[in-house]
């Protein structure tokens, strides 16, 4: 697979080195800053395009991935529909549904592949949970909590784009716990309404919220706490619980922390405290997920079937932040589609 990536942030470069130890050939990148595109391509041995526009329509990239901020994901995502060009975007899908809702549109009348970055449903422990659950090994669901009490420096929202609504859609919700939300909505399932209590900048100079809390109940019936921040120094791992009738699984970064299961059998719980998460530093993060996640893509594309995290669950994803901040802002219980 021979790849083209749009912007040449932080993350972007996470990309690259994962792309690099899948054998995918990266071959072109772009950005809204000329010199630090050049430096990126220079670091990873690609062509560097002055115009994004020319990297959509690049003759040897199979498929574009999108790592600009969420606001700038429309009018790419239109353009390689109409080159037929398949997008992995990173997360969030957008700020708004309704941007959102016309890249589905756009990819499905074009008849591309869609796909956002959620690496973690690739964790060793998310997947054996995900078995486990399809399975019925918990029981019932009865509560599906996520946990995301980070802590981000105050020079981590310096930049001015950083926090705010238009550009990055929110705050420690959207950008850092939509991670942990698609979790939730793959493992629990959909969720009928919420409500939500914010604090906007509470220890940052920022618009957007740093602590939010919400009370879940799903379409199952089952109920849910999330909660997020990046204003809980020093930040601890993120930390996301079932429970059933049968027991609970905890996951804690990105391992399978607890498997408390009453007359269990089956596969082996894949249990250890070895973790990895980005608590304290957005990038103390493992390769190897968002590998797994780019060779789904890849093997997705030849094969002509949806991907494992397509355009519509980060759809899903954003769906639910947004009922979230409109709880929160007006003061009552949203409910959802389910």
């Amino acid at each position: 697979m021979r790849v083209g990536i749009l912007g040449t942030g932080a993350v972007s470069r996470k990309h690259a080195e994962a792309y690099r130890n899948i054998g995918y050939e990266l071959v072109a990148c772009s950005g809204l800053d000329p010199s630090r595109g050049q430096v990126f391509a220079a670091q990873h041995r690609c062509e560097h395009v002055e115009r994004w526009q020319d990297l959509c329509r690049h003759p040897r990239v199979d498929f574009v991935d999108l790592c600009t901020f969420p606001d700038f994901r429309l009018e790419p995502v239109a353009l390689c529909a109409q080159a037929g060009k398949p997008v992995l975007m990173e997360k969030p899908i957008s700020v708004t549904l309704e941007s959102a809702r016309r890249m589905l549109d756009a990819a499905r009348a074009a008849g591309i592949l869609l796909g956002v970055v959620s690496q973690h449903r690739f964790d060793v422990a998310s997947q054996f949970l995900k078995r486990a659950i399809d399975a019925g090994r918990l029981g019932a669901l009865l509560q599906a909590d996520a946990y995301v009490k980070w802590y981000r420096p105050p020079v981590y929202y310096a930049r001015p784009v950083k926090g705010t609504w238009a550009v990055e859609g929110g705050g420690a919700l959207l950008t850092q716990a939509v991670h942990q939300v698609d979790l939730l909505l793959w493992l629990a399932g959909p969720v009928r309404h919420v409500s939500g209590e914010w604090q906007l900048g509470a220890v940052h100079r920022m618009e957007s919220e740093d602590v939010v809390s919400t009370v879940m109940r799903y379409a199952s019936g089952s109920t849910g706490v999330l909660q997020a921040a990046t204003a809980f120094w020093p930040g601890l791992p993120e930390r996301l619980e079932i429970h059933g009738t049968c027991g609970v699984a905890i996951l804690t970064g990105d391992q399978l922390t607890t498997w408390e299961v009453q007359e269990d059998a089956g596969e082996p719980p894949p249990l250890s405290q070895a973790l990895q998460s980005g608590a304290a530093d957005p990038l103390a993060i493992s390769l190897a997920p968002f590998e797994r996640q780019f060779l789904d893509f890849g093997a997705a594309i030849e094969a002509g079937r949806p991907p494992l995290v397509a355009g519509e669950d980060g759809y899903r994803a954003l769906a639910l932040v947004d009922a979230i901040y409109r709880s929160c802002r007006e003061g009552r219980r949203i409910a959802l589609d389910a």
